[in-house]
């Protein structure tokens, strides 16, 4: 059966083009010898996805499944630019693809706007008991019903430079704030010769502080994460109070690589990759990083995050999401089900994280699965201090926010003092003044819940 990749590079050329395909017809008639019209049963569906990086992986597994379910053709399509705005384009004109890749912010949007047909009629209870531990309320389920289903997540680390601790007399990584500010500070020093420093950070970007002190206070700390308490269902950035001040203290000593205040991650990799950054923090994408963009020399290894005072109370937070989701306008639900259940096996999820495409957080595949053949990846697989934390709603709380945002109010510390406990009560103030805005406007549903505890996370996305 023949594939389809091809690039969209804006959404307006969606509808300048041709999508008669994108029909989702399944009768297809070819003529016979004698002269008759012989009807041949064809199945047609369209694929859609914003991932260059796996599209060699996923056209494989398109053949594959072809070869496997005779009659069924999949045309695959890759969007450069604009997918969202695309996907709008599609629905509203009547050629919606029959399978979507979904963003995790995508899913409430695309539901509320009846794009995404649910799952709930399709799944078998053995395939939802594999991801009974990984589904997310308003990432793939909206109102208890499941419209997608994670695949891979972002496994966060501290990532060190081996030569460095070394030649500082540092033999293992920190796991305290208070040993990350000595190491830091030994690190410069010994450093100073090549103009190396202890510690840097992208805070350039808004998730800059965010990729430091989420693993951190996740592992600390049992109540919640983006400075939301899950159990009083109120924002309470003074979670963060602790990893802030220990920042700070990097800074005053001069510990942290100049510039780091409007430092992006690539400019950060390659500081790392010529040796002059001691320690940052990342998540699991970095050794592809190292392998292909940033090739480099130094000896690199990466460990959990320090916590607070050493305790491993919480569980260092997962970055997950959604993967793949089922048209509602689908002509073909019931094939395209068949091959979204087929994508989501253990037996295709497993050959996507042995290819290096990211690291699965679906635990029947995280048992199964061997490590990739890319340098560094053992460091960041899951372990039972790791864990997908409910969704926040600070996404919508944000969108109703007035004055400055805490990722602005957290910088100017960080890099300037201040009094960091009146900021903490003002952002506290202002953040959950915007949150009774979200929930009366129904940007969110997401209420207390005053039994969790990030300690019951542990263990579930790996065996004992």
């Amino acid at each position: 059966m023949k594939k389809n990749q091809w690039m969209l590079a804006g959404a307006s050329l969606l509808l300048a083009g041709s999508l008669a395909a994108c029909s989702s017809n399944n009768n297809a008639t070819t003529e016979a010898e004698g002269g008759s019209d012989k009807p041949a049963e064809q199945t047609k569906l369209v694929y859609w996805s914003i991932d260059r990086h796996d599209s060699d992986f996923i056209e494989q597994k398109i053949s594959e499944y072809e070869g496997l379910n005779p009659g069924v053709d999949i045309e695959f399509k890759v969007m450069a630019d604009n997918y969202a705005q695309s996907v709008d384009i599609a629905f509203s004109s009547k050629q919606a693809p029959d399978i979507l890749r979904v963003d995790t912010g995508n899913v409430p949007t695309w539901v509320k706007k009846g794009y995404l047909e649910s799952f709930d009629e399709y799944i078998t209870p053995e395939m939802k008991s594999r991801f009974e531990n990984v589904l997310i309320n308003e990432k793939n389920t909206i109102d208890g019903k499941i419209y997608t289903l994670p695949n891979i997540g972002q496994f966060w680390r501290l990532i060190y430079n081996v030569d460095l601790f070394e030649k500082a007399g540092i033999a293992a990584p920190p796991t305290t704030l208070a040993e990350m500010v000595e190491d830091a500070k030994k690190i410069t020093a010994a450093g100073k010769d090549i103009g190396a420093y202890g510690l840097a950070g992208n805070f350039k970007s808004g998730s800059g502080f965010e990729r430091i002190a989420h693993p951190i206070t996740t592992l600390s700390k049992t109540v919640g994460t983006e400075g939301f308490n899950f159990q009083t269902g109120q924002f309470d950035f003074g979670m963060y109070k602790e990893t802030l001040e220990a920042l700070r203290q990097i800074v005053e000593d001069g510990s942290m690589m100049p510039g780091s205040e409007s430092l992006d991650i690539d400019p950060l990799r390659a500081q790392f990759a010529q040796g002059k950054i001691g320690m940052y923090f990342n998540h699991s994408v970095e050794p592809s990083v190292y392998k292909t963009q940033f090739p480099t020399d130094i000896r690199w290894a990466a460990a959990l995050p320090p916590t607070v005072d050493g305790k491993q109370n919480g569980a260092s937070q997962v970055i997950s999401g959604s993967y793949l989701a089922m048209s509602k306008d689908s002509g073909q639900k019931e094939a395209a089900w068949k091959f979204i259940e087929w994508m989501y096996s253990d037996e295709v999820q497993t050959a996507y994280q042995e290819g290096g495409y990211g690291v699965s957080v679906i635990p029947s595949v995280a048992a199964a699965a061997k490590a990739p053949d890319i340098p560094g990846i053992e460091y960041f697989l899951p372990t039972k201090f790791d864990g997908i934390y409910p969704a926040t709603p600070f996404g919508a709380t944000e969108g109703r926010l007035e004055g400055t945002k805490k990722m602005d109010v957290f910088n100017r510390y960080i890099f300037t003092g201040g009094d960091l406990d009146k900021e903490i009560q003002d952002l506290n103030t202002r953040y959950n003044a915007a949150l009774e805005k979200a929930k009366a406007a129904g940007d969110t549903t997401i209420e207390a819940q005053p039994d969790f505890s990030a300690a019951n996370l542990q263990g579930s996305l790996v065996s004992e």
